[in-house]
């Protein structure tokens, strides 16, 4: 009675329609960076699959397929399409998104890897009592060396997850950087959350949009440093792709 009260009553599944992914994906959050992407990833694989979140590709005359997924905006809409990649065969997913900054080391444009997260959503719960995931080490370390090898620099550290943007206060953005928080996103936290469920390797790389670390918010949208980040991460992934 207890294992049937504890089921699931829906569980991820492949459809007969949907294909067979290869182990590597990537989830980006923001259409913008995804647009650009997915026209350059067009010129060079062959298109295998495509829905409104979800495509897939073969570059060469390679067998897998790497999966891009997105857009997606919070908690929730993450992890829904992070469970449906593993369920597609996904099992070393490198989430893309954008992150406010709460450092005041940390500006428009840098790079954030974080490796632990502090869940202010209500999706992690829902998969485990222990509200502060940590990031795969394997395979954000395996981020970081290629990102080192490709000349980047970046930052870790700890994320704070939050569904609220607009209650950000500045009590709490004080109380979190005392604490030794970096920065602060929407879906970090949930996603090691999920991929640690199902045991799979879940890496967000950051690119730093806004700033929570002075008197003022300050966004950094227009900001040279944020676009040419913003594109140079775009050509990195596509060079990357059959590689990581």
């Amino acid at each position: 009675m207890t294992d049937q009260a504890e089921a699931c009553a829906i569980e991820p599944k492949r459809s007969r329609s949907e294909p067979l992914l290869g182990p590597l994906a990537f989830l980006v959050a923001v259409e913008a960076d995804l647009r650009p992407l997915l026209r350059e990833v067009r010129r060079q694989a062959q298109p295998v699959y495509q829905d409104r979140w979800l495509r897939a590709f073969r570059f060469g005359s390679g067998t897998e397929t790497v999966a891009w997924g997105g857009p997606v905006l919070g908690a929730p809409q993450a992890a829904l399409l992070l469970e449906k990649l593993v369920a597609l065969g996904s099992r070393r997913i490198l989430f893309l998104g954008w992150a406010g900054s709460l450092d005041p080391a940390l500006k428009p444009g840098d790079l954030f890897l974080p490796l632990r997260a502090v869940s202010e959503e209500g999706t992690s719960r829902l998969y485990t009592p222990e509200p502060d995931p940590q990031a795969p080490p394997g395979w954000s370390g395996e981020i970081a060396k290629a990102l080192g090898e490709s000349g980047w620099a970046w930052r870790t550290g700890t994320i704070w997850t939050t569904d609220a943007p607009y209650r950000e206060t500045w009590g709490k953005i004080a109380a979190y950087r005392a604490a030794g928080v970096a920065a602060v996103d929407m879906e970090t936290a949930a996603l090691f959350t999920v991929g640690a469920y199902r045991q799979v390797a879940v890496a967000s790389l950051l690119i730093i949009s806004d700033e929570l670390s002075g008197p003022r918010w300050r966004h950094g949208f227009r900001d040279p440093r944020f676009r040419e980040a913003r594109s140079r991460l775009q050509e990195w992934l596509l060079q990357r792709a059959i590689h990581l």
